[in-house]
Parts: C-alpha cells; sequence; structure tokens
C-alpha cells in the first residue's frame, strides 16, 4: 500500500523535504559564495568549510535531550508548526545575511555573522524536528510499514539535499535569498496538515539542563545492547560523511579545478546516492528491519571512497587559475569514474545507514520513540563535531585534502565491525522473538 497517499505520511514527508531543501539552499548558497567569492586559499576556505558545518551541528548536541523529551510528551503535531513558524524568522535573517553578502556590504563584519547566526538557528530548528521526523513513525504507520517510510524519509530528505544543492549552486546569492524566505512560508503551511501525535503519556514536567538530561538520555538509550550497537555504527557513518561534505567544495576548487557549478554537482550525485540506496534497501528486506546488508554496504562505501581517492591524486588540471565548468568537466578522461565512485559512496551508504534509523525506532516503546532519536542525535552530532576537528587539524598539519580521504576510508573498516556485531546481537535474540 503506497503511503504517498496517506495523510498519516505525506504531510510530515513534504515538511520533512521541504526543511531539508531550505537548510542545503540556505548552507550551500552561503559556503559556495564564500569559498568562490571571497576567500583564495585553499586553508581558509576548508576551514571555514569546517566551521560552518560545526556551527550547525552544535545545537545537535546541545539540545538533543531536550527535544527529546519535548517530543515525547507533548503533541509532536503541535511541535512542527512552533518549529516552522520559527523557521520563517530565521530564513529572514538568514536572507538579509545573503542580500548583504550580494551587495558587498560589510562581508566579513556584518554579512557573514548574520549567515553564521541562521546557520545555528537552523541546527536549533532540525534539533527539534529531527526526533519527530522518525518518532512519529511508529505512531502513524503500521509496524509493516515503519521501514518502508523510515526509507522514504530518508530518500526524500536527500532528493531535497540535491535540489537545495543543484539550485544553490546555479542562482545568484540574491535569489537564494529570496528562495529561502518563500521555501520556509510553504513548509509552516503542510507542517500545519500533519495529523495530530498526542504522547503516549503524559509528563509535565522536563529536564532542561542541558547537561544532565544529555548525560541521562545518553545512558538510558546506551544500556541496550542493539541501540548502542546501532547508534555508534550510525554515528561512525556521519563522522566519514562529515569529513566528506566538509572537503568537497575546497577539493572540487582546488585539487580538481572545477567552478561551484561542479562543487554542487558532487554534492547532488551524492545526495542522489543515498536517496537510491535508501529505496533499495527497503526493497531488498522486504519491510523487514535487519542490519545483515549493512556491514557489506559500509565496505562497499569504502572501497568506493578509495577509488575515488585515487581518481584525485591522479587528476590533472587544466592550468594555473583555470577552472572546469561543468561541460569541460564531464569531458575530462576521468570525470566518469570519479563521479561512479561517488555515486557508490552514496549508494552504499544510503543501503548501510537506513535500517539502523529503523531500529532506533522499533527497538523501544513507542513512549520513548523520540528521546531515542534524540540520544542517537547527540551522539551523532558529537561524531560529526569531532569529523569536522580532524579535518581542520589534519589541514593545519598540512595533510592534503585528498590524502584525507583515505581516513574515511578506514573508518568504514570500524562501521562494518560495528554493524556485524548489530546484526549478530539481532540473530542471537531473533529466538526470543519468533513463534
Amino acid at each position: 500500500m503506497s503511503l504517498m497517499n496517506k495523510r498519516r505520511f505525506l504531510p510530515l514527508f513534504v515538511t520533512q523535504l521541504l526543511g531539508a531543501f531550505n537548510d542545503n539552499l540556505f548552507k550551500n548558497a552561503m559556503v559556495l559564495f564564500v569559498v568562490y567569492g571571497v576567500y583564495d586559499d585553499e586553508k581558509a576556505e576548508a576551514l571555514f568549510s569546517a566551521v560552518a558545518t560545526a556551527i550547525f551541528i552544535i545545537p545537535f548536541f546541545l539540545m538533543s535531550a531536550v527535544a527529546g523529551q519535548l517530543a515525547d510528551t507533548r503533541d509532536k503535531a503541535a511541535i512542527i508548526r512552533v518549529v516552522k513558524f520559527c523557521e520563517i524568522l530565521i530564513m529572514l535573517v538568514g536572507g538579509l545575511g545573503l542580500v548583504l553578502a550580494w551587495i558587498g556590504f560589510g562581508i566579513n563584519l556584518i554579512a557573514i555573522p548574520l549567515m553564521m547566526l541562521a546557520l545555528f538557528a537552523m541546527g536549533v530548528h532540525s534539533t527539534f524536528f529531527g526526533p519527530i521526523k522518525y518518532a512519529i513513525l511508529p505512531q502513524h504507520l503500521e509496524e509493516d510499514e515503519v521501514l518502508g517510510g523510515t526509507g522514504l524519509v530518508e530518500a526524500g530528505t536527500y532528493i531535497a539535499i540535491l535540489l537545495g544543492t543543484i539550485l544553490a549552486g546555479v542562482i545568484e546569492v540574491e535569489w537564494a535569498a529570496l528562495g529561502v524566505v518563500i521555501v520556509a512560508v510553504i513548509g509552516y503551511f503542510t507542517g500545519r496538515q500533519v495529523p495530530p501525535a498526542p504522547p503516549e503519556r503524559v509528563e509535565t514536567s522536563l529536564d532542561w539542563h542541558i547537561l544532565r538530561s544529555s548525560i541521562n538520555l545518553i545512558k538510558s538509550t546506551m544500556h541496550i545492547r542493539k541501540l548502542y550497537l546501532a547508534i555508534v555504527s550510525i554515528s561512525f557513518f556521519w563522522t566519514i560523511g562529515a569529513v566528506l561534505f566538509i572537503q568537497f567544495p575546497p577539493l572540487a576548487k582546488n585539487v580538481l579545478g572545477a567552478d561551484k557549478e561542479v562543487a554542487s554537482l558532487f554534492l547532488a550525485i551524492f545526495s542522489v546516492g543515498i536517496a537510491i540506496g535508501s529505496v533499495a534497501i527497503n526493497r531488498l528486506l522486504k519491510g523487514q528491519v535487519s542490519a545483515r546488508y549493512a556491514p557489506a554496504s559500509v565496505i562497499v562505501m569504502g572501497l568506493f571512497v578509495v577509488v575515488f581517492f585515487f581518481v584525485c591524486r591522479n587528476w590533472h588540471l587544466i592550468g594555473p587559475g583555470e577552472l572546469y565548468d561543468i561541460a569541460s568537466f564531464v569531458k575530462h578522461p576521468d570525470a566518469a569514474l570519479l563521479l561512479l565512485s561517488l555515486l557508490g559512496i552514496a549508494v552504499s551508504g544510503g543501503m548501510f545507514v537506513v535500517p539502523l534509523y529503523a531500529f532506533l525506532t522499533t527497538t523501544v516503546p513507542k513512549d520513548q520513540t523520540a528521546r531515542t532519536v534524540a540520544a542517537n542525535n547527540i551522539v551523532n552530532s558529537g561524531a560529526m563535531v569531532l569529523g569536522s576537528l580532524i579535518a581542520l587539524g589534519l589541514s593545519a598539519a598540512g595533510v592534503t585534502i585528498v590524502n584525507q580521504l583515505l581516513l574515511g576510508a578506514a573508518m568504514c573498516l570500524i562501521s562494518a565491525w560495528m554493524a556485524w556485531r548489530l546484526h549478530k546481537a539481532c540473530d542471537d535474540a531473533a529466538p526470543q522473538v519468533t513463534s
């Protein structure tokens, strides 16, 4: 039965899609403008890209515990309406920063700080929306629909990332400023169509102490072996993802000699691949929540990263100061292999991570799903910040962007080991839950 024509799924799907689109339209418009229009130094560009990533991620680390409590003890649909209204205000600030950058007014003193402020606020927005988008699925969907719904949300998210990334690379920054505000308004109205999702149990008090609530949440979640293994596996995946995403714009410009449209093409292909992998794994598993394909998927991902590394290392540039546009880039003799390896990284990554997210929402009772996703977000965000710091540290130590790709390939082995342990743990527990 298709979920896309059901009100219990479609409004949430569209709202999430619009939010992911807006995040990436804004962030990529900002990063590409600064990398290609402000700085002219590989280390400075890598530093800005890493700082922007860290600023977006930090709210997940700080506020996920509160967000999880809120989503499990309040109507999730009501929270969505509040969060999406705040997105309109945030994008007004971010749009102003983009406009000021466009006209060249106070780029370093006003425009970039305004954009960074909006980026941080969008991180807060996503922190409070994130637990809901997964935790609401077991509440609105049947048990055999949860994996399919999770895959569709993940695929839709990356299609939205694709569209936002492409658009950021091809339109002028002033149009991006207008676009983020319009999309935020549309997202608010679609969010209002999400059916009520009252809490499974009512709690009136929240622990607003960020550190204490985060520690308690992680302790209450990570002692469950399957959740521990799933969360650690996902976290290693996103550490790899953080390193790759940070490096894409400066790698495209400085290693491959490509313009910002090509940088957007890289991010777009990555997004398409994740979406393909998200749908493919649901077909393979036929709706069953299982990690049996996860170890092989992430090993294949690591092999594609190695191929990507070798192609980048042997890439030939046009000449000093010249950049490939998309038309000339795709004619490069190594372009096909480069893009294919990038697509392979993403497809195998999507096949790896989607079943693990489904574990988070099907292993615990429905009144704890949002907090479980929030605990995952805390650990994931910490891992992604660590990935950003590793990338910064390696750049500061003089390790080239190309050589940093090998770190991602090595970390795939750790993710494969953790996923294998998760699959084995599920197999060991299977006789206890089958009739």
